[in-house]
């Protein structure tokens, strides 16, 4: 094999076809090559394509390169492709369990669209807990309204946001001013039974 590409470099126009006595072709070049390289690893004794020390076979992920090796992706999708910011954001918030919180954020930050501009403009949602919406309505009338509205608001919630975020909702009116200032303070009526 040694005489050959002795012969073969001793000849300026490249390796010589010994039946036409013409220069190789680019295609006559790389069949010789690839016959060459088959003849090389029969003779190992190995499966032509194959290097030692691979690990080969059908196990999930085995590529036949080294794990620390890095590869390229190819024509096809992949983990390591650009993704979009929303397919990121959704993928970490049920990595680390923000679902329900970001649920419960919607409800407060959609309201005026979950229920309606009028119905948003006189209600105002307090506190989500346990499935349980505290609402604190303007007025009087319009908490007595919401009451019966009750069934209504939370089928337009559930589609919105979901179902089982807002289970049930409890309505409150408005609050009197609170007397109460501090933290500390004495049971009963305090100063304002000297009013009246």
């Amino acid at each position: 094999m040694f005489d050959t590409q002795r012969e073969q470099a001793a000849v300026p126009n490249g390796p010589v076809d010994t039946e036409s006595k013409e220069p190789a072709t680019g295609r006559d070049l790389a069949r010789a090559a690839l016959d060459a390289a088959k003849a090389k690893a029969k003779a190992r004794g190995v499966e032509p394509g194959v290097r030692r020390g691979r690990v080969t076979g059908g196990g999930a992920g085995s590529t036949g390169q080294s794990p620390r090796r890095r590869r390229w992706s190819g024509p096809g999708a992949d983990a390591r492709d650009p993704q979009p910011l929303g397919r990121l954001a959704s993928r970490i918030a049920v990595d680390r369990g923000w679902n329900t919180r970001l649920a419960n954020g919607q409800v407060f930050g959609h309201w005026a669209r979950l229920v309606g501009e009028e119905v948003a403009e006189h209600a105002q949602p307090v506190a989500l807990k346990d499935g349980e919406l505290t609402v604190r309505a303007s007025s009087t009338a319009w908490a007595t309204q919401l009451r019966l509205l009750q069934g209504q608001l939370l089928a337009k919630i559930a589609k919105g946001v979901g179902h089982g975020v807002v289970k049930k909702m409890r309505i409150q009116g408005p609050t009197a001013p609170s007397w109460r200032k501090g933290p500390r303070h004495v049971p009963g009526r305090g100063p304002r039974d000297t009013y009246g």
